[in-house]
């Protein structure tokens, strides 16, 4: 059986046509998106079995968003057409050849050239000088929207959760001011944005040349040296063409999700830019290039920000943390450690990297390996091993080298770290969705929290001196809190940084308890959450 191969170039673009027409009737709503339940009703002129379509849609929509793109539907057709001539359908199809959904043949759909013509005489008959309305999701989050956003308009999973946010989460956090003391009120695009990866490290361990290595060029700005040379944070993302946008530029952008680093005033902002270019990998996912951390006093002295707080502002942003070390640089200093403990509550997403392994001979990397995992058990203060990736993320050669099994060591290594990257945008819905749970139950226990306080301040007198007991004792407040509503004592928030925002607030001005509030956020978690995911599961079970 050979598979029908289509290698003309005018072929190429008459299916593009095609699937552009087939696409724009499958999608009723017109919003660019082809849901499931439409999926039902056009995959059924394909004539396939229930399972094979099943395996259609899981392969198509990997992010697991609930509903396809045009790009995405373009691969579901050309599944349909290998599944139609006989061949399994498997991810691997998909992955071997990037011009896949090009070169071969589109599916037979009974009856659905006649419905197309149909619909096209329809749309003769329409003023196609109007132009499309935007998305109802696109001005959710203006300020013109109202409260209630119908259902109608959730066509995916991250729409329901916006609508979920603004309905039953935000009310909570604005109440006890939540975005004061946690993280920032979510916008649009924190939902829409592409998933970002964090690099950390010491000055000179390669966090840019990693970049570099990935995009096989250098991006816009970037200065690769064995000083200290990256001195800001760099976000490396998709544009129209190279350029470098200032901070304080992209964090009043809309449609960027960095309006939040405001907060840590125009000093930050100065130190920080976005490095925009065109590129297939960042179509996909976006890098966070960090400066190196400092030792000793430098840390706090010559930086004119909180390098602590921007890192754990990123850290809760990005879906992966790239932990660089070098051979010759395995201290962890205190700042370091300090770094690394504000990633707490991210431990699923750091990743170590043993980087410039190339540098040393096979006996000394043994040894280094296992003086950074000993340094790595202090610093994380965890009783499990972390991965590491042991390699040389640069642009060397193997012919370079004169022992073929450390080649073939960094190069397994490499594959399994690039495998982990893949992932990343196949993972990105449930991480959303990871998030965003991890917020709700944390905006409840920082209610749990304010209320609490709010209720042992006194009526009349005495409120200045109640509240400096409450903030010098309020590691014994937490405890009470805990006790009080039975809640895990691991997602409480940290003591200190929690009294260092106290401190600047009047408690009597807080808000009580509000049990019916607290009551619509746990109920969100506990049925709205689950059957927004089993809306948008796949179709076909």
């Amino acid at each position: 059986m050979e598979l029908a191969i289509v290698p003309v170039d005018s072929t190429i673009k008459d299916n593009q046509t095609l699937y552009e027409e087939w696409f724009n009737y499958a999608d009723a709503d017109g919003d660019g998106r082809f849901t499931g339940t439409e999926a039902v009703k056009f995959f059924a002129m394909s004539n396939l079995s229930r399972q094979d379509l099943k395996q259609v849609w899981a392969i198509a929509d990997s992010k697991r968003e609930g509903y396809l793109g045009f790009r995405e539907f373009v691969t579901a057709m050309q599944l349909v057409s290998l599944a139609q001539s006989g061949y399994p359908i498997t991810q691997d199809v998909v992955n071997s050849d990037g011009k896949f959904s090009l070169y071969v043949k589109p599916p037979t759909m009974e009856g659905l050239d006649a419905l197309v013509a149909k619909k096209r005489r329809k749309n003769k008959d329409k003023d196609l000088s109007v132009s499309p309305q935007p998305s109802p999701a696109s001005y959710w989050f203006s300020s013109k929207s109202v409260k209630k956003v119908p259902a109608s308009s959730v066509t995916s999973v991250i729409d329901g959760l916006k609508r979920l946010y603004l309905q039953k989460l935000k009310p909570l956090e604005v109440t006890y001011r939540y975005n004061d003391f946690v993280s920032p009120l979510l916008t649009n695009s924190d939902f829409d944005a592409k998933p970002m990866i964090l690099l950390l490290g010491q000055y000179s361990t390669g966090k840019t040349t990693f970049i570099k290595h990935m995009l096989r060029t250098t991006y816009p700005g970037a200065h690769i040296g064995p000083e200290p040379t990256t001195d800001r944070f760099v976000v490396v993302m998709s544009g129209p063409d190279e350029r470098s946008v200032p901070g304080n530029t992209v964090a009043v952008q809309a449609d960027m999700p960095f309006s939040g680093l405001t907060t840590f005033g125009t000093s930050f902002l100065s130190k920080f830019e976005c490095s925009q270019m065109p590129h297939p990998l960042l179509d996909y996912i976006s890098f966070v290039d960090s400066p190196g951390v400092l030792s000793g006093e430098k840390q706090r002295t010559q930086r004119q920000y909180d390098f602590t707080g921007v890192t754990s502002w990123f850290a809760a942003k990005c879906d992966l943390i790239l932990l660089l070390f070098d051979p010759h640089k395995l201290d962890i200093s205190d700042e370091f450690k300090r770094v690394i403990s504000s990633l707490k509550g991210n431990d699923d997403k750091i990743r170590v990297v043993l980087n410039k392994a190339d540098q040393v001979d096979p006996q000394q990397l043994m040894r280094i390996y296992g003086a950074l995992m000993w340094s790595l058990g202090k610093a994380l203060n965890v009783p499990e091993v972390m991965r590491v990736y042991i390699g040389s993320f640069n642009e060397r050669s193997t012919q370079d080298s004169i022992n073929p099994l450390e080649d073939e060591i960094f190069q397994k290594e490499q594959d399994d770290l690039l495998s982990d990257l893949k992932d990343i945008p196949k993972k990105a819905c449930d991480r959303k969705i990871n998030e965003f749970v991890k917020r709700a139950r944390s905006a409840v226990i920082h209610a749990y929290i304010v209320s609490h306080l709010k209720k042992q301040m006194p009526t009349m007198i005495g409120k200045a001196k109640a509240q400096q007991k409450l903030i010098d004792n309020l590691g014994d407040e937490f405890v009470k809190v805990q006790r009080e509503f039975h809640l895990p004592a691991g997602d409480f928030p940290s003591v200190e940084q929690f009294r260092e925002t106290l401190n600047g607030y009047n408690i009597d001005k807080f808000e009580k308890l509000n049990k019916k509030m607290i009551q619509t956020v746990e109920d969100m978690l506990a049925y709205d959450i689950p059957n927004l995911l089993k809306t948008f599961r796949n179709p076909y079970g």
